[in-house]
């Protein structure tokens, strides 16, 4: 008999357009996973909610987002919407009731987002902002995912998600909850082309992320304008700039490029401006046939549309299943009529 496979579970948020920062970082690293796991990826508009937000401009994202990941390679049976299935919400607030204050109150991404909020919003933060990593806890375990890719700024809080696990199999008297594990893959550091010091994010401004949809002149445009020297790199070390531009390279698989222009550097005859130019085709020749798949899934969004709602459905029946058998152990009614 074959063994089980393990379950991956990985969530985004639809903030928008997808850069090259999301792709290599996370993305790409999904995609790959599919062949080795049973993968659920969700996209979760509830958590897009804990910040100012524009409703028409929700939905369009969600969907947005969900075409995006489908033309990079995800498979549409691994997708679904959180608001699709309701159970997260229930689940997040039981959840609630085996979180401690204090652990969540502490939590690095509330303080910097409540920071950010409190400037752009009349000094309102939600209490949805405050309480986000308890149903992101339900995002997971609600699955019962084994692992969980998440970068350095997500383990946090993984370790929150085994903590409340953990309390809740005590509570019961029974190892109900698999405490799920940190997987651990090469997942590339991408950093603003505008400034290598910070990583590549929406958040920083337009100049900041390069779309990975974007047009093949406004891709060039960015690389070539891509920050190299800054002044305060010491000799013999390689600087952010470069060092970004290299990691661009890498991550977009052209290995005989990377090998040409490291050799290139080593013996001192790199030229930025060849650098660039490489990087720039590269990524142009990614995006473009990006740009194509989802020419081709877009041609029908509303096929689009009902495979989700299927997928969400069918992924929903996990969901439900595992709430009902928490609410049992939680001593909750659970009457069918």
């Amino acid at each position: 008999m074959s063994e089980k496979m393990k379950t991956v579970l990985s969530c985004i948020q639809p903030t928008g357009h997808m850069h090259f920062g999301n792709y290599f970082g996370a993305v790409k690293n999904w995609v790959n996973l599919q062949a080795q796991y049973k993968c659920i990826y969700g996209v979760v508009d509830y958590h897009a909610m804990t910040m100012p937000y524009n409703p028409k401009k929700l939905r369009e994202n969600t969907w947005e987002l969900i075409y995006n990941l489908i033309a990079v390679g995800l498979k549409p049976e691994n997708l679904f919407i959180q608001s699709l299935v309701p159970e997260h919400t229930e689940l997040g607030w039981i959840f609630n009731n085996y979180a401690g204050f204090g652990r969540v109150e502490n939590m690095t991404q509330f303080k910097d987002k409540s920071i950010q909020s409190k400037a752009g919003n009349d000094g309102f933060i939600s209490v949805g902002l405050f309480d986000y990593p308890v149903l992101q806890a339900a995002d997971i375990l609600i699955y019962k995912a084994d692992f969980v890719p998440v970068g350095d700024d997500q383990k946090q809080h993984l370790e929150l998600t085994r903590e409340i696990a953990q309390r809740f199999n005590n509570q019961v008297g029974k190892e109900y909850f698999v405490l799920p594990e940190t997987l651990f893959t090469e997942t590339p550091k991408i950093k603003s082309t505008a400034d290598p010091t910070r990583k590549m994010s929406k958040s920083a401004g337009e100049k900041h992320y390069i779309n990975v949809f974007s047009d093949e002149a406004r891709i060039t445009k960015q690389i070539r304008s891509a920050v190299t020297d800054t002044g305060d790199t010491a000799e013999g070390q390689m600087s952010e700039g470069v060092k970004n531009l290299f990691e661009l390279l890498k991550a977009a698989g052209n290995d005989s490029a990377l090998t040409e222009m490291k050799v290139a550097y080593e013996t001192g005859t790199l030229k930025y401006s060849e650098l660039k130019d490489v990087v720039g085709e590269t990524l142009v020749g990614l995006s473009q046939s990006f740009i194509a798949k989802k020419a081709e899934i877009t041609a029908d969004k509303r096929e689009v549309k009902y495979q989700i709602k299927q997928s969400s459905e069918t992924i929903r029946k996990i969901a439900q299943e595992t709430l009902k058998e928490v609410k049992d152990l939680c001593g909750l009614s659970n009457v069918k009529f």
